[in-house]
């Protein structure tokens, strides 16, 4: 990987790739919509030389193909609301494909696990059926048949498929990023879904980690790659090491059907999430058996380190 370009650089993912990249001294650029948000981002990272900033529409493929010029490795790490997925996920896609056909980029696609559907084996395998059963998880499989369709004749893209996950860039996309973001200020805090049952969860960094690994393998394009986490853990364990971590106590309170319901009419996105509450009772954890045969171990930070992490940053 000569120079990489990461699409959505200021999002929980593509924050943490970005960094990544920055720390393994990698040309980047950082393409985003904000020039603000870009320039407070490259700050955070000591403004390093080797880091360069693009402002433009990920949804216009003549900004993306501009700002991707110099590059040979797109991570696409934007995303969109879960309530416009419906009518923009694909629009969006298509036009970071477009792209880097133009330019013959290797593409790394991030993507979540709900193309899987519900869950037919314990340890779930790049060979799991796709049965998606919910709306979110048909769009998620037509964004992969889109991301490998054959009319993309120069680009060689991958999909990396990520659980649930949290870190210090997490946001509101992720299920715990304003769990913990409200723990580390003190506040009142949600948290959807059991609390009670294990979930799989990737701290970002460690993704980030193998995100890269992945893109510096030739091999690893043309097909698909689960990024597992680092174990199962409770909601009551993850906010136990929050509050610990964060030195406050105040009340962390579990949602489920009827409060998203309730929420979404305040705030769309909640309502969205409904349809996906059966991932939070009947748990799908990624197997991590492809990814270390072919690339090697999977970095894996202790859930009582990465939470108290992620507190301590959100904290400053």
């Amino acid at each position: 990987m000569k120079k990489a370009i990461v699409i959505g650089a200021t999002g929980g993912t593509g924050a943490a790739v970005t960094e990544e990249l920055v720390n393994r001294g990698i040309p980047v650029i950082a393409f985003g919509r904000s020039l603000a948000r870009l320039e407070q981002f490259a700050a955070r990272l000591g403004n390093p030389v080797h880091l360069t900033l693009a402002v433009g529409d990920a949804f216009l493929a003549d900004d993306v193909a501009a700002a991707a010029r110099d590059a040979d490795v797109l991570f696409h790490c934007a995303n969109v609301p879960y309530h416009e997925m419906a009518t923009r996920l694909l629009l969006l896609g298509e036009a970071i494909m477009e792209a880097a056909d133009r330019l013959g980029l290797k593409v790394v696609a991030v993507d979540g696990i709900y193309p899987y559907g519900r869950k037919q084996a314990e340890l779930v395998t790049e060979k799991h059926p796709k049965q998606p059963q919910t709306r979110k998880g048909q769009i998620r499989l037509e964004f992969e048949n889109m991301i490998f369709d054959k009319r993309w004749k120069q680009a060689r893209p991958l999909i990396a498929r990520l659980p649930d996950y949290y870190g210090p860039t997490a946001n509101q996309a992720s299920y715990l990023g304003s769990t913990l973001e409200a723990i580390a200020a003190g506040k009142m805090a949600f948290f959807i879904g059991n609390m009670h049952i294990p979930r799989e969860y990737v701290y970002l960094p460690d993704a980030a980690k193998m995100l890269v690994e992945l893109a510096m393998n030739e091999q690893a394009f043309g097909q698909e790659w689960n990024i597992p986490g680092g174990g199962t853990i409770s909601g009551h364990d993850i906010v136990r090491i929050a509050r610990r971590a964060s030195g406050t106590s105040k009340s962390v309170l579990p949602l489920g059907r009827i409060g998203l319901s309730m929420m979404g009419l305040f705030v769309p996105v909640m309502k969205e999430v409904v349809e996906m509450l059966y991932l939070t009772t009947d748990p799908l954890r990624l197997s991590g058996e492809k990814y270390e045969r072919w690339i090697g171990p999977i970095p894996a930070i202790s859930f009582e380190e990465g939470i108290a992490a992620t507190i301590c940053q959100l904290k400053r």
